[in-house]
């Protein structure tokens, strides 16, 4: 049943970020007048091939132009009349240019008509950001209340985090929020470190420059966690929790005689048991109690933690929100470009860095929340406008590149330049969908 909740939202939000990226590229044909011959949700053929298999689920005429649902659900496309794409006639291109081809209209129409997917996603996502800002106003934890220390994993312990270390500084400046601990300007900036108060003496702790690959290995994020007291929220049914007489609320303990104030000591106690049956102290309604819970093979029994550490809420009016929301939907973009410079530079792996389709799925999760749903859709509809600006051949960057010459040098390139840059571009496309599709199966197995 996770499966295929994780699969329905990625095909919903995919359906609606790609529905709207096309309807961009169509409304402003629509307004040059341009005619489009067809307007498709996800492929009417096996994408990059457009003459294998083709067939719809759906499809109507209205007018001059075909609306359908394909049945390759891995993107989606307008037919552009006189546009140089994949589903490009070449019998149309020897042909005289007519009044309602994209190729007899001006270049600032033909740029216009490029950008509009991209424009339509970017003012997706602000909406999105902005909409759940405004409704949802923003959860934190001030930076006071992570008044225990932090509880460091192997990735932490290895650049020099101690648990019950307690982080005064960022950069040489104190921070008010925890969540900045995690900031990509932090870990993707250069010469950046942490300040540490240990026991009275304080400690600068500097980020490895192989921080992003390492942070991507599984098991390693994050890499520092607040020590939370905390209490049972919900306790799974039928789980071993459910099982020993756990229940909300109950205050844990220890587990086998060890002491388990902080939520990340409980999980390392269960660990040290995992497969095993053992006793649990807890205390209920102020009296100490000792249950017998069975501790699966993962180390797990089976309930929801509530952490006891006070978060704040920063609310946001519907002007406020705006901004704000267009902020992070920018920095979406922001951290897409530093980690494409790390990969770049050598400094993080593609092939740890990048995911594809189940990638995508197992972030979604295996339970519907739509404030997640909302949150990765807005996250995904900025990375598909920065993606499809890239300079490739077939990408609408591709098209923006050639297009910008074309006002510049006067001259725009020849039908046949373009038809073979468009199949050097669908190459690396098909290279890198096969690379993610085959690298999110590599992360599986291993």
């Amino acid at each position: 049943m996770e499966v295929l909740i994780m699969a329905g939202q990625m095909l919903l939000g995919l359906s609606i970020l790609v529905g709207l990226h096309e309807f961009g590229h169509f409304a402003a044909a629509k307004y040059f007048k341009i005619r489009v011959d067809k307007f498709y949700i996800f492929f009417d053929f096996l994408f990059p091939m457009p003459g294998v298999m083709n067939f719809a689920l759906f499809k109507k005429k209205i007018g001059e132009t075909e609306y359908g649902l394909g049945w390759f659900p891995l993107g989606g496309y307008v037919a552009i009349h006189g546009m140089i794409d994949e589903t490009t006639d070449a019998d149309q291109l020897a042909a005289e240019p007519q009044p309602n081809e994209f190729r007899s209209k001006p270049a600032w129409q033909r740029l216009i008509v490029m950008l509009g997917g991209i424009i339509m996603n970017v003012i997706t996502g602000i909406v999105i950001f902005s909409a759940l800002t405004f409704n949802y106003g923003e959860k934190y934890l001030p930076a006071s209340e992570a008044r225990y220390g932090v509880v460091p994993n192997k990735l932490g312990e290895e650049m020099g985090f101690r648990t019950g270390d307690k982080i005064v500084k960022i950069n040489g400046r104190p921070f008010t929020e925890f969540d900045e601990v995690y900031s990509t300007d932090v870990m993707l900036g250069s010469n950046s470190y942490y300040t540490v108060d240990r026991n009275g003496q304080l400690l600068d702790i500097p980020i490895p420059t192989n921080f992003m690959d390492r942070l991507s290995d599984k098991d390693q994020t994050p890499f520092v966690l607040p020590l939370n007291p905390f209490v049972v929220d919900q306790v799974v049914s039928g789980s071993g929790a459910a099982k020993g007489g756990l229940q909300t609320n109950d205050q844990i303990t220890s587990v086998a005689g060890k002491p388990t104030q902080f939520f990340p000591e409980l999980q390392e106690a269960l660990k040290a048991n995992a497969g095993k049956t053992v006793p649990v102290q807890i205390v209920r309604g102020g009296q100490p109690q000792t249950l017998q819970i069975a501790v699966d093979d993962e180390g797990h029994i089976g309930f929801m933690p509530k952490s006891l550490l006070k978060e704040a809420t920063r609310t946001y009016s519907l002007a406020e929100s705006v901004p704000a929301g267009t902020k992070k939907a920018f920095g979406v973009v922001t951290t897409q470009m530093k980690a494409f410079g790390k990969i770049f530079r050598g400094e993080a792996s593609a092939r740890k860095s990048l995911g594809g389709p189940m990638a995508i799925a197992q972030q979604y999760g295996g339970v519907w929340d739509w404030l997640r749903f909302w949150t990765l859709t807005g996250m995904l509809s900025m990375v598909l406008a920065f993606m499809n600006l890239l300079p490739i051949p077939a990408l609408d960057g591709g098209h923006v590149l050639f297009l910008l010459y074309e006002m510049i040098a006067g001259r725009k390139p020849s039908d046949s330049f373009l038809e073979n840059a468009q199949k050097v571009g669908m190459v690396m496309i098909l290279g890198l969908m096969v690379f993610v599709i085959f690298n999110d199966f590599f992360k599986l197995l291993f």
